[in-house]
């Protein structure tokens, strides 16, 4: 999928319409809605349970996305879409954080979906390789949610090494994923693999609509120790 030249991008999520300003005319990628954000959202908005249930279903995902009590860190938000839908589907207790330059782009989103949010939600400023910012958002999270974020080979190293601090050890990393830069490509998934046991979501399982040929999801858990802690 490529990005849209439309000022304005609609995401429907359950009975709400997120209505995202983009700049692509910009210097920073953040200011644009990439597509990976919106099929993430859809993934969640397809198979996240509407009310709980603890008793087994014929939902492979029930239990993934049973979003209780839990917290979530976003890596990269830019426009926000992904953090929102999250928010929306049910993961209140939740915080975007992205790079300074890409903040007033944000804000701006959260302010113009403040009706469809009732609130304004948590946002930090944060850069990967900054150990202090890392520790002040208190890891660690159930969530860690990310896309469209492998594009630049350097930021590849700090980007695995953020995952990795911020996850908890039974927590998850959500990822949408879309090919950017293939040394980007080899060398995050030559890191990943050493931090992460690696899930792909079968393509069939993503939301109909939102299921672009180049676009996937990931689902990163953290390798358990030989102690199997």
């Amino acid at each position: 999928m490529k990005f849209t030249d439309s000022p304005v991008v609609e995401l429907p999520v359950r009975n709400s319409l997120l209505s995202l300003q983009q700049d692509n005319g910009s210097m920073h990628v953040g200011t644009s809605v990439w597509p990976c954000s919106l099929v993430l959202v859809k993934f969640v908005d397809r198979w996240a349970p509407l009310t709980p249930n603890p008793t087994p279903s014929n939902n492979p995902y029930n239990h993934l996305l049973d979003f209780r009590g839990k917290r979530a860190v976003e890596l990269g938000a830019g426009c926000g879409a992904a953090g929102m839908g999250f928010y929306l589907l049910g993961l209140t207790d939740l915080v975007l954080t992205d790079i300074a330059p890409v903040m007033p782009a944000l804000k701006h989103n959260l302010k113009r979906n403040k009706a469809a949010l009732a609130k304004t939600l948590k946002h930090s400023i944060l850069y990967w390789n900054n150990p202090d910012q890392i520790r002040s958002l208190n890891p660690p999270f159930d969530y860690v949610i990310a896309t469209d974020v492998v594009y630049i080979e350097e930021t590849v190293g700090p980007l695995v090494s953020t995952m990795e601090a911020l996850v908890a050890d039974n927590g998850v990393v959500l990822l949408g994923y879309q090919l950017r830069s293939p040394e980007a490509d080899k060398l995050f998934w030559e890191m990943s693999q050493n931090v992460f046991d690696i899930e792909k979501v079968p393509h069939e399982d993503l939301h109909s609509a939102y299921a672009y040929e180049e676009t996937n999801v990931y689902i990163l858990r953290k390798k358990k120790n030989e102690a199997g802690s």
